[in-house]
């Protein structure tokens, strides 16, 4: 039964390389926890949208299929495609200001990669805890990788060369700078209590206030793929506070499976010289 004095849900996820079974078993997850929510009161509805930056046709019809089983009294999916790839932050935008003219911005707006898969209670502890903490725009949860191994969901404001040894330096030169990546991961947060006023979230998963985030007016558009999400969340801390919950849980299956070719450092290098020259240059 839908509790019409509960706010709703609102949340985007951008697919350009489909994984099907992938998105199913994201998809599932998310309805999982989604009516687990419901039935503590948090939430109404869930409205769904699905942004297809590809121009593949059996895309739009894979996602037109999932959307069918995904359909429930309380939940809605809208598809939004025909526009080709604009880019990570660009495709959220697309349903962030959809969804603004549809629903209005009450509730709570969760950005989600398509290959997240979310504990049963994972949207109740973050709905609670926006519910009962004015300061917090937004929470960050404890993620996992596909191995169970963990996954940083929070960084400290980076370096030149903390990206370059994240992004590109082989496996035992990572070794030697481990203690300074584990700092910039802030590996050192407590796992048995929030933490506040994280300088940066992930942005595979980001649970937003929806109306801090149409303040903020949602991703920077100039930003293709790649520090997007450092971004939003720098421009967030003007709002409020940041907040890392580790009892809000997810695996994020694809955390460390990319592998950038000339493409992809070329877009790196790009959004890496614009995140800099606005947010301030720091080399070490």
């Amino acid at each position: 039964m839908i509790n019409k004095l509960a706010p709703p849900l609102t949340v985007s996820i951008v697919v350009y390389h489909l994984d099907q079974p992938v998105l199913q078993q994201a998809l599932a997850s998310l309805a999982a926890t989604a009516d687990h929510a419901a039935n503590q009161g948090l939430l109404s509805t869930l409205n769904l949208y699905l942004i297809d930056n590809s121009e593949e046709a059996a895309n739009r019809s894979a996602l037109k299929s999932l959307g069918d089983c995904f359909q429930s009294d309380r939940t809605t999916l809208q598809i939004i495609s025909g526009h080709g790839n604009v880019g990570y932050g660009r495709g959220h935008n697309l349903a962030i200001g959809r969804a603004e003219s549809e629903h209005g911005v009450q509730g709570c707006y969760l950005i989600l990669n398509p290959d997240v898969i979310m504990a049963p209670d994972a949207l109740t502890s973050g709905l609670q805890w926006l519910a009962s903490q004015q300061r917090t725009v937004a929470v960050a949860p404890a993620i996992t990788d596909g191995s169970g191994n963990r996954a940083s969901s929070c960084k400290r404001y980076p370096s030149v060369l903390d990206f370059l040894l994240r992004g590109f330096a082989p496996g035992f030169v990572k070794k030697l700078f481990a203690r300074r990546l584990a700092h910039y991961d802030m590996n050192d947060l407590p796992a048995d209590r929030p933490s506040d006023d994280i300088p940066v979230i992930s942005g595979c998963f980001m649970l937003f206030r929806f109306s801090a985030l149409r303040d903020l007016r949602g991703f920077d558009p100039n930003y293709f793929l790649y520090f997007e999400d450092f971004d939003l969340s720098l421009r967030a801390h003007r709002l409020g506070s940041l907040t890392y919950l580790p009892m809000m849980r997810i695996t994020h299956l694809g955390g460390h499976s990319a592998k950038k070719g000339l493409r992809h450092i070329t877009m790196f290098s790009r959004s890496a010289l614009r995140f800099f020259n606005t947010h301030g240059w720091r080399w070490l």
